[in-house]
């Protein structure tokens, strides 16, 4: 078992682990836990009733928080011609396409997410190998190899998370930070869980939610109410 410190163990005592809350009940333990001197980042953990071995079980996409993630995201741009000067203009932190492969063959990873318009996409194939392990490989699943890098750009910038089924059939993602009040914390929370549930495989056999918790970067998890999934 792993060793946690003294806050971590305080905070632990301060409510029951093994009950579960509503939504906004569990947020508002979150962020009333979160005593980091750091704005501690809300994360959502959602356990699936689903086989990742299996192809038809497979879940992967982006949404757009309502209320942004609080975090900043630099955005790096595979394009040319017109498309490069539409990235620029639309707040692309970096744009180009052979050099900036041969800067990242280098070693170099000073980006958040890459965008590629999919005429680049035989010029990025060349870095999949870096860039997939670091999940930064551009992927139409997600939006981000796309001919509109303008909108593609604005959603990153406004909230845009991408979620996926892990290989224990987890979903882990971020909702936002402590900072931000328990209603943007459950908007972000309603609006990523109305996807997962919209995104289930046809597969899917019995309950698909399985548990749902939501904890702060140094504070245990609080335990959602899986009958009621929804933050309404």
């Amino acid at each position: 078992m792993p060793k946690h410190g003294k806050k971590y163990t305080d905070v632990a005592k301060s409510y029951d682990l093994a009950k579960v809350y509503e939504v906004d009940e569990a947020l508002g333990l979150v962020k009333k836990n979160a005593k980091a001197k750091f704005d501690e980042t809300v994360e959502i953990a959602i356990k699936l009733n689903l086989d990742p071995r299996q192809s038809d079980q497979q879940i992967r996409g982006a949404v757009v928080l309502p209320n942004g993630t609080g975090v900043e995201r630099k955005v790096l741009v595979f394009a040319k011609g017109d498309k490069l000067k539409e990235a620029e203009a639309a707040g692309a932190d970096y744009v180009g396409s052979e050099e900036l492969v041969t800067k990242i063959q280098g070693g170099w990873f000073d980006f958040d997410v890459a965008i590629a318009t999919p005429d680049m996409m035989g010029v990025v194939g060349k870095i999949g190998r870096l860039l997939g392990p670091k999940g930064l490989m551009p992927n139409p699943k997600t939006g981000t190899v796309t001919m509109d890098v303008a909108k593609a750009i604005s959603e990153v910038k406004a909230g845009k998370i991408e979620y996926r089924l892990d290989k224990a059939a987890n979903v882990h993602a971020r909702i936002g930070k402590a900072s931000f009040s328990v209603e943007q914390l459950v908007g972000n929370y309603t609006t990523l869980m109305e996807t997962i549930i919209k995104a289930k495989p046809a597969a899917a056999k019995g309950q698909y939610i399985k548990n749902i918790s939501v904890s702060s970067t140094m504070s245990p998890g609080v335990k959602i109410n899986v009958l009621k999934p929804l933050g309404k």
